[in-house]
């Protein structure tokens, strides 16, 4: 336990807000069987370290049972019978635990055989076992926590149609089955928490981890209006934009989709049209936000057309990449020098091919989910993690810091050596 240290925005301190004495509900217990291995492993490395880190502070939390272990992880079976019927077994004791369910609906990196075919998992399936898990533990569980990054039917949040409200009556279901709190991140529309007013929801934002990752990555990076610009490639991700606009303060660019029809012959067909509305984007580096990589096809068009109008580097900083009709349009994309890189986080499924791609960064939140996890094992605050503004300014400025050009600086030294000669720099 002596070579522990985090940074400085997520130290123990910083966990417990105002109130350093908050006790642990109860021994954590980590079901993550859904999540991606490496990912899964990486969570349970960082809630071993931070709690290794919160005994050095605080020696008495050693007298709490379970608080201080290597693996925090309860085995579950989630295997499915040949005909593709599911079921879940929670193999280790959860009884009187404080238990946290991890699941990536996107994770089709998992695979099960049925009717002697090798089958991906899709969405629908690992949010039954989902369920199942919560059958398997909610009567012996002190509290049941589920944390789904990626928000299970979240583009089906409204209503303008004969449709399904699939991601409010996910929900409501969730809630009725006896969950204490749902945490996701970067939701689609937030609002969807209206559809369980009186329940623990939260959509936590990675614009932090997204804008630290960039400039680590990309260390030239110049943040000023001249320089600039974060760019939405549609209408879903204008909210987001404006606040990473407004936190890096740069300008702010939008495409406005339109559609109309038009007969062609007898056939109505759609015209999409897409404007650029926002300041001239010539000799400036773009950052495209947006909740989703899906095809890839609207950050490719988004791309040409700030290309077409001058722009410099352009870089695309997604919360979940899904690739789903592969990584091939990207690669283009990229050899073509339509686009310098592709953000993403790792809280879904990326194949390898994605993760070895010379133009792929993965954005790290394992240890950001261990915070998590500890927070609310604590009942502490979750408004710094909410509320990420003031660590983005920190940011910035370390990054006007590293790049602040050395004429300046010679500039300064030749001044001082004219009116000091005998004291030359």
């Amino acid at each position: 336990m002596q070579n522990i240290a985090f940074p400085a925005d997520q130290s123990v301190k910083n966990l417990f807000g105002d109130d350093p004495e908050l006790d642990s509900y109860g021994p954590i217990g980590l079901i993550n069987e859904q999540l991606d291995p490496a990912l899964a492993e990486r969570v349970n490395h960082q809630l071993s370290l931070r709690r290794q880190a919160i005994a050095l502070e605080r020696p008495e939390v050693l007298d709490i049972p379970g608080y201080v272990r290597q693996d925090y992880r309860i085995e579950v079976d989630l295997s499915r019978f040949d005909s593709g019927e599911g079921k879940a077994h929670v193999i280790d004791t959860v009884r009187g635990h404080d238990l946290f369910i991890l699941t990536d609906v996107l994770n089709y990196g998992a695979h099960y055989s049925r009717y002697g075919s090798d089958v991906s998992m899709g969405p629908d399936e690992h949010f039954l076992d989902l369920v199942r898990l919560i059958l398997c533990t909610r009567d012996s569980a002190e509290r049941i926590h589920v944390i789904m990054p990626y928000l299970f039917e979240g583009r089906r949040f409204r209503k303008t149609a004969r449709e399904s409200l699939d991601c409010g009556a996910m929900l409501r279901y969730l809630f009725s089955l006896g969950i204490d709190n749902f945490i996701t991140f970067d939701a689609h529309d937030s609002r969807v928490a209206n559809a369980v007013p009186s329940s623990n929801f939260e959509s936590f934002p990675t614009s932090y981890q997204t804008i630290r990752t960039i400039f680590q990555t990309i260390p030239d990076l110049r943040v000023d209006a001249d320089s600039l610009m974060i760019v939405s490639p549609n209408e879903g991700s204008i909210s987001r934009s404006i606040f990473v606009a407004s936190a890096m303060k740069v300008p702010l660019g939008i495409f406005y989709n339109r559609r109309d029809f038009q007969y062609v012959g007898e056939s109505l067909n759609q015209i999409e049209t897409r404007t650029f509305l926002g300041d001239s984007v010539e000799g400036k580096d773009i950052i495209i936000i947006s909740d989703m990589l899906d095809s890839g096809r609207d950050l490719i068009a988004s791309a040409s057309e700030l290309k077409s109008r001058g722009a410099g580097r352009i870089i695309c900083a997604v919360s979940f990449a899904q690739f789903t009709e592969g990584i091939q349009p990207l690669r283009q994309a990229w050899e073509s020098g339509l686009i310098e890189r592709i953000f993403s986080t790792d809280m879904s499924y990326r194949p390898p091919e994605v993760l070895s791609s010379p133009w792929y960064t993965d954005i790290p939140m394992a240890d950001d989910l261990a915070l998590l996890i500890s927070a609310l094992n604590h009942d502490a605050s979750l408004s710094r993690l909410m509320a990420p503004a003031a660590r983005i300014d920190q940011l910035l400025e370390e990054q006007k810091k590293k790049i602040l050009p050395q004429s300046s600086l010679t500039d300064k030294q030749l001044s001082f050596a004219d009116i000091n000669p005998q004291n030359p720099l």
